[in-house]
């Protein structure tokens, strides 16, 4: 099995890469639309899924995988093509006895990191698109587990040279409220309750016996043909004039982003022997929305390829793949797919920028780090009061209901 030098270098900025190349076996996968590989479509969780059709899928495998795009998403790009392990295979479609040491995709399009019972206790349950959240994906995982070690020396041979991409997620989890008309103010109290979801269920994998992890923020929603097309607004001000999103929604992106890394450096102090790392989604897909005919979306990054019409192409009457809407005749010129989703040549473009950017953060507990993250303020003068304090703060974090 060849080195990873492409895949090496996700984990560690330009100015940590060193020698040591790490080497995987396996990749475990989790999250939602912006990574699933067909369990939503094998979930049957609607009869007809407009992703199980063309023109979901027509770029590169010509035919409907159940990815929501035209082609390959990020998850292929950033681990698949540049590992050279095969696709993941998607979990609902595991057939028994399948060999899946390579590893698995659990990923489910419109999962939340919450459980549904969240949503409905507030009366936006008949939202969801699944039932299948973080929470149960991970279940999956440790269902599967079994079939892949069985000793525990053979399962902590086996997932030292396991990657495991817990998101991203959490986006849904905004989606859902803010489209049936709940404010910004109202859903980002909610914002703590979803970071403790995804905290959990990375600390649950570490349990497992996950050694690397990549966690990812959100992308900028304010940026989406859907979100552009439902909150337009006839002011100037709530956009952002150096790329025309919307500027409220993008920041709202932003808080999640910098809530989520604060709490992975308490994880970190919690399980000092994992390498964490945060892939910065909103920063790394930034350059296209600011600058897109530079980086090769001529037809622009704001309008939706395929869609019903409208200022952004975008119809809900008339989704993408739905009568009505029509694709266009080249998405590799478009960022935006179907005003949710990107187009493979923006999750291309995206991943390009994790792998030899400098988007992704691999946490280390350094004096520097600690103090740039408010952990350091004299009042902990050994290194068991500085992890007490830390593990109380995570502490209150999962205790939050």
């Amino acid at each position: 099995m060849k080195l990873f030098i492409l895949l090496a270098s996700l984990f560690l900025t330009l100015s940590t890469v060193s020698s040591s190349l790490q080497q995987y076996q396996a990749i475990f996968n989790f999250g939602d639309s912006l990574s699933d590989t067909g369990n939503y479509l094998l979930s049957s969780a609607r009869p007809f899924p407009i992703n199980g059709k063309l023109p979901y899928g027509e770029t590169f495998f010509h035919n409907a995988t159940g990815r929501c795009s035209d082609g390959r998403l990020m998850v292929d790009f950033l681990v698949t093509e540049e590992s050279g392990l095969p696709y993941l295979p998607p979990y609902l479609g595991l057939e028994k006895d399948q060999n899946v040491s390579h590893g698995v995709n659990f990923a489910v399009a419109g999962a939340t990191a919450l459980d549904p019972e969240f949503f409905f206790r507030r009366k936006i349950g008949s939202s969801l698109t699944t039932n299948y959240s973080l929470s149960t994906q991970v279940a999956w995982f440790k269902k599967l587990k079994p079939s892949l070690c069985s000793t525990k020396q053979e399962c902590d041979d086996y997932f030292q040279n396991a990657l495991f991409l817990v998101g991203e997620i959490g986006g849904n989890d905004y989606n859902y409220p803010f489209f049936v008309g709940r404010s910004i103010d109202q859903i980002i109290a909610a914002v703590p309750l979803v970071i403790k979801a995804i905290i959990e269920a990375t600390s649950a994998l570490i349990e497992e016996g996950a050694v690397e992890l990549v966690v990812p923020g959100n992308l900028p929603i304010g940026c989406s043909a859907m979100y552009l097309t439902f909150f337009k607004n006839s002011k100037k001000a709530f956009y952002d004039e150096t790329n025309g999103c919307l500027k409220a929604f993008n920041t709202f992106a932003e808080y999640h982003n910098s809530a989520l890394k604060r709490a992975l450096w308490f994880l970190k102090l919690k399980y000092p022997h994992a390498r964490i790392i945060y892939a910065d989604y909103f920063e790394a897909a930034m350059p296209m929305f600011v600058a897109p005919q530079l980086n090769g979306f001529s037809r622009g990054s704001l309008t939706a390829c395929c869609g019903g019409g409208g200022p952004y192409n975008f119809n809900i009457s008339a989704w993408c793949g739905r009568v009505g809407s029509e694709a266009c005749e080249d998405p590799s010129l478009y960022a935006n797919w179907d005003g949710i989703h990107l187009t493979e040549a923006a999750y291309r473009f995206i991943a390009n920028g994790l792998i030899h950017g400098n988007f992704t953060t691999p946490l280390e507990l350094t004096s520097s780090a600690l103090i740039a993250i408010g952990l350091i303020h004299g009042n902990f003068t050994t290194p068991l009061e500085l992890a007490s304090s830390a593990v109380l703060q995570l502490g209150h974090l999962q205790s939050m209901d």
